[in-house]
C-alpha cells in the first residue's frame, strides 16, 4: 500500500497507513512548511555564533601547547629552574645601497639610531653599535622590556623609528629585524594571504556557479549560505579554543573547506530541485525530493568528511586537533544550513531563483538532460571494463610512484618568501655577521640534586672539550652555560654548524642524544636532561607523526567503510570507496613531489623550493581528502543506486547515475579547485602545498576516478556490487525512488490537512 493511503479499518473509522519519512524528507519538509521560521533561525543561530565567539574571545595556541616527549620535559626542566625569560632581541642594520659602506658615516647615522631608540619605552637597553668583520655593515642590538611573547604586538614603536632613520639617510639601508619584528610580519602577511583568498574565493566561485545554473540568484544562493556557514564557524571555533588552544592554521582551515563543502552541498540540493521542477513538480514537491536524495547524499558526505577530521585527534597534538575543530565545526554548519535553510530560501523564492537569466546562459535553467560529454567519456569504462581500469589505475599508480621519495620538512625562516621585505634585512644581517644570524642551536636542559651540581658542572665541560674539532658543532662560542638560582637546573646552549635542517645538525643532534650527553652529564647520579631546539622539534614531529600514522590511516579506513557500509548496506561498494580514495590521495602525493622537492614549478607558482614537503601535510591531505572525496562518490553512487532500485539492469544503472550527475559533480569540482587554486597563490610555501595537494586530489577524483575508474570497476563486478550479508541486506534501506513517491503523496496529504 502507498504510504498516505487511507484504510477502512473495523467501526468505520479511517486509518492513515504512513510510513515514516527520511530524517533529511522530514527536516525538508519541516522548513519548506515554516520557511520563515527556519530563514530567522539560521540567521539567529550565525548571529549567535559570531557575537558569542568574538565575546568570549580567542585562546591562541603556546608554544607549550605542542610540546611532547623529550621536548615537553626538556620544557619541565627549564621551568623548574626559574630561569628569567629572555627579553625580545631586535637587530639595526646599517648597510650601503651600492659601492663600498663609507664607515664613519654608518657610525654617525648609527649614534643617530640608538639616542632616538633609547627614549623609546619599549627599550630597555641598546648596545654600542658594532661594524662587520668585513667592515662592510653596522649592526646595533637592542632589548626590549617586558616578556618576548607578546613582544611581536609591542614592536611597531621601534620599527617607526627605524622606518624614519631609513627616509633620513635614502642613501644607506637602514632596518630592523628580530623575531618580535619576524612575528609581525609574517602575522601581517598571513592576515593579507588571508583577506586575499577570501577576496577571490567569493567572485570565482560565483563565477563558476553563473555558467553552472545561468542565473544571477541561483548562483548566489550557494555562495551566500557557504559564507554564512564560515562566518558561523569561526564564531563556534572560538568556543572550542578554549578546549583546543586555536593555532595559526585554524582560520585559513575553517575558509578553505567551508567555502569547498559550504558550495557543493548547496549546489547538489539546488541542482536536484531544478532537476525535479524541471520534470514538472511544483516547488514545493521538488524541494521535498531533493531532501530525500541529495539531502541526504549531503549529510552523508558531511558525516564522512567529519569522521576522517575526528582522526586528527588520535595524533595527540594541539595543531592538528584545533584544525580537526574547525573542520568539523565548519563541515557541521555548512551541513545544517544546507538541510534546514535553503530549502526554506528555494521555497520563499520561488520561481524567482531563476532570475535574472544570464545572457546566453539562461537556457541552462530548462535542462534537466544528461550530459552528451560525459557520455562519451563513460564510453570505454562500459565497454572495455577490464582495460579501461587497468589503464587508468596504472596512470594514476605511475603518477603515485614520486610519493615514494618524498621528504618531510618544516620550514625555515629561509624557506619563507623573499618577498617579504623584512626576510631580505634577514639575509643582509647573516651575510655580514654569520656568528649573529638568527642561527641553530640545541638546548640541553639538565636537572640534578644540590650535591651533584659540581659534578653536572664537570660533565659540561667534558661535553665542550669534546665538541671541539667536531665540525657539525659552531666552533665559535660552541657551548654556552645557565645555572638556576638553586643550582639544580642548568641550561646549556649547543650551537650548530649548519641550519636547523642540515644534515650536520641532524648528526650533531642524534651524537648529542645517543653518546654525548649520556658519556658526560649523564653518568651523574640522580641526573635527568633533555635536548630541545629547533633541529629537536623538527625530528621529534616527524617521529611522533610516524607513531600515528598507523592508527589514524586504521581510523580513517575503517569509520569512512563502516559509513559508506551503512549507507548503501553494500560490502563491496564500502571496499570500493576506500580503494578509490587511497588511489587519489596516493597520486596527489606523487604530485606534490614533483612540484615541490624539484625546481622545474618554481617561477610558475612563486617559490623557492628546498626539496621539501611540509612535515605535517602529508597526514593532513590524507584526512581532509578522504573525506571530501565522500561528496562526490555518495553523490554518484546514490544516482546509481537509485536507477538499480527502480529494475533498471547494473550497465545502464552505471550510465545513468554518472551522466546525469555529471554536470553537477564537475561544476562542485570545478569550484574546489578553483578554491585551492587560490590558496597556491598564497605567500607561504604550507598554503601552496596545501593548496596544490588538495586541487589536483580533488580533480584526480572528479574526472579520472568517477568518470573512468569507478564505472569500469562497477561495470566488471556487476550485480556483485550489491553484495552484503543476509542480515544487511535484509535491512537495505527503502527505494531512494520510493522516496520520490512519499514525497509526492505527503505533500498531497499535507495540503489536504490544510
Amino acid at each position: 500500500m502507498m504510504p498516505g493511503v487511507e484504510n477502512r479499518v473495523p467501526g468505520g473509522r479511517r486509518r492513515r497507513h504512513a510510513a515514516r519519512a527520511p530524517f533529511t524528507t522530514r527536516v525538508g519538509r519541516w522548513s519548506a512548511t515554516h520557511p520563515w521560521l527556519a530563514i530567522a533561525a539560521w540567521l539567529c543561530f550565525v548571529a549567535a555564533s559570531v557575537v558569542g565567539g568574538s565575546l568570549v574571545g580567542t585562546v591562541k595556541a603556546t608554544t607549550q601547547d605542542s610540546l611532547h616527549g623529550e621536548l615537553a620535559h626538556a620544557d619541565r626542566i627549564e621551568q623548574a629552574g626559574a630561569f628569567p625569560e629572555p627579553p625580545a632581541a631586535e637587530s639595526l642594520l646599517i648597510t650601503a645601497r651600492t659601492g663600498n659602506l663609507d664607515l664613519q658615516r654608518a657610525q654617525a647615522v648609527a649614534a643617530d639610531l640608538s639616542a632616538r631608540m633609547r627614549v623609546l619605552p619599549e627599550v630597555a637597553k641598546v648596545a654600542d653599535p658594532v661594524a662587520s668583520p668585513g667592515r662592510d655593515a653596522v649592526l646595533i642590538e637592542v632589548e626590549m622590556t617586558g616578556s618576548a611573547n607578546d613582544a611581536d604586538a609591542r614592536v611597531g614603536p621601534l620599527l617607526e623609528v627605524t622606518s624614519q632613520a631609513q627616509q633620513r639617510y635614502p642613501d644607506l639601508w637602514v632596518e630592523q629585524v628580530g623575531s618580535a619584528s619576524l612575528a609581525k610580519a609574517l602575522t601581517e602577511t598571513l592576515t593579507a594571504d588571508f583577506v586575499k583568498a577570501e577576496l577571490i574565493s567569493v567572485p570565482v566561485a560565483l563565477v563558476i556557479l553563473l555558467f553552472s545554473f545561468g542565473a544571477l540568484i541561483a548562483a548566489g544562493v550557494p555562495v551566500v549560505l557557504a559564507l554564512s556557514a564560515v562566518a558561523g564557524a569561526m564564531g563556534l571555533a572560538q568556543f572550542a579554543s578554549h578546549l583546543f588552544p586555536a593555532g595559526e592554521l585554524v582560520s585559513s582551515i575553517i575558509l578553505l573547506i567551508g567555502m569547498a563543502v559550504g558550495v557543493d552541498y548547496s549546489l547538489f540540493y539546488l541542482r536536484r530541485e531544478r532537476e525535479e521542477r524541471a520534470r514538472g513538480r511544483d516547488h514545493r514537491s521538488a524541494v521535498e525530493i531533493a531532501a530525500a536524495t541529495s539531502g541526504h547524499a549531503v549529510l552523508v558526505s558531511g558525516v564522512a568528511v567529519m569522521v576522517a577530521m575526528a582522526s586528527l585527534f588520535l595524533v595527540g597534538d594541539n595543531t592538528f586537533s584545533s584544525m580537526a575543530t574547525g573542520s568539523i565545526l565548519v563541515v557541521g554548519v555548512a551541513v545544517i544550513g544546507s538541510l534546514t535553510a535553503l530549502p526554506a530560501i528555494l521555497v520563499v523564492l520561488g520561481c524567482w531563483v531563476d532570475r535574472p537569466r544570464v545572457p546566453f546562459l539562461g537556457r541552462r535553467i530548462q535542462k534537466a538532460e544528461r550530459s552528451r560529454f560525459w557520455a562519451v567519456v563513460l564510453r570505454p569504462a562500459l565497454r572495455a571494463p577490464l582495460v579501461t581500469f587497468v589503464l587508468s589505475v596504472g596512470v594514476l599508480v605511475v603518477v603515485a610512484i614520486p610519493a615514494l621519495e618524498m621528504n618531510l620538512k618544516r620550514p625555515t625562516v629561509t624557506d619563507l618568501p623573499r618577498s617579504i621585505p623584512i626576510l631580505r634585512t634577514y639575509d643582509r644581517l647573516a651575510q655580514a655577521f654569520p656568528s649573529n644570524d638568527l642561527g641553530t642551536s640545541h638546548v640541553v636542559a639538565i636537572r640534578t640534586g644540590v650535591a651533584e651540581g659540581p659534578a653536572v658542572e664537570q660533565g659540561l665541560a667534558e661535553l665542550s672539550k669534546r665538541i671541539k674539532g667536531d665540525s657539525r658543532f659552531a666552533q665559535d662560542r660552541a657551548l654556552t652555560v645557565r645555572r638556576s638560582a638553586d643550582g639544580t637546573v642548568f641550561l646549556a646552549t649547543v650551537r650548530v654548524s649548519g641550519t636547523s635542517d642540515s644534515s650536520e645538525a641532524a648528526q650533531s643532534l642524534h651524537r648529542l642524544r645517543t653518546e654525548l650527553l649520556p658519556e658526560t652529564v649523564g653518568r651523574v647520579p640522580g641526573t635527568e636532561w633533555a635536548v630541545a631546539g629547533r633541529t629537536a622539534s623538527d625530528a621529534d614531529f616527524r617521529d611522533r607523526m610516524a607513531a600515528a600514522l598507523p592508527s589514524v590511516v586504521a581510523f580513517v579506513f575503517g569509520m569512512t567503510f563502516l559509513v559508506m557500509l551503512v549507507t548503501f548496506r553494500s560490502v563491496v561498494v564500502a571496499l570500493s570507496s576506500v580503494l578509490l580514495n587511497t588511489i587519489s590521495v596516493a597520486a596527489s602525493y606523487g604530485l606534490l613531489v614533483l612540484v615541490f622537492q624539484h625546481t622545474w614549478a618554481e617561477n610558475l607558482l612563486g617559490f623557492t623550493s628546498n626539496g621539501a614537503v611540509v612535515s605535517w601535510l602529508p597526514l593532513m591531505l590524507f584526512v581532509i581528502l578522504f573525506g571530501l572525496s565522500m561528496d562526490y562518490h555518495v553523490f554518484v553512487v546514490s544516482r546509481i543506486r537509485e536507477a538499480v532500485q527502480r529494475g533498471v539492469p547494473t550497465r545502464l544503472a552505471i550510465e545513468q547515475g554518472i551522466v546525469s550527475s555529471a554536470s553537477t559533480v564537475s561544476s562542485a569540482a570545478i569550484i574546489m579547485v578553483a578554491v585551492f587554486c587560490i590558496f597556491a597563490t598564497l605567500s607561504i610555501v604550507e598554503f601552496k602545498q596545501l593548496g596544490v595537494g588538495l586541487a589536483a586530489a580533488i580533480l584526480i577524483d572528479a574526472t579520472i576516478i568517477r568518470a573512468v575508474v569507478l564505472p569500469s570497476l562497477m561495470r566488471l563486478l556487476g550485480e556483485a556490487n550489491w553484495w552484503a550479508p543476509r542480515f544487511l541486506a535484509g535491512r537495505r534501506t527503502t527505494d531512494v525512488t520510493r522516496r520520490d513517491s512519499e514525497a509526492d503523496t505527503q505533500v498531497i496529504m499535507v495540503a489536504g490537512d490544510r
